[in-house]
């Protein structure tokens, strides 16, 4: 055996189309909980910092009733 490394250059692989179709079809299939679990995420962090920011802001007195209209000359 020698004491050096050997380079291996791949030049080539082989692998049926169908073979691929199948792999890509699998990928797509685990991509849909995988998606559903990120929305529940950005869901629950977005809900949680828009709570933080809309609490702060009612306690600086900075937030107003929001979607009422004051009539005029009041």
């Amino acid at each position: 055996m020698t004491e050096g490394r050997e380079s291996i250059t791949i030049r080539d692989i082989d692998v049926p189309f169908w073979r691929i179709v199948v792999i890509m079809i699998k990928w797509a299939i685990a991509a849909i909980p995988a998606t559903i679990i990120v929305a529940i995420l950005y869901i629950l962090i977005f809900g949680l910092l828009s709570g933080l920011i809309g609490g702060l802001t009612e306690l600086g007195g900075l937030g107003g009733p929001v979607g009422q209209l004051t009539p005029p000359g009041q």
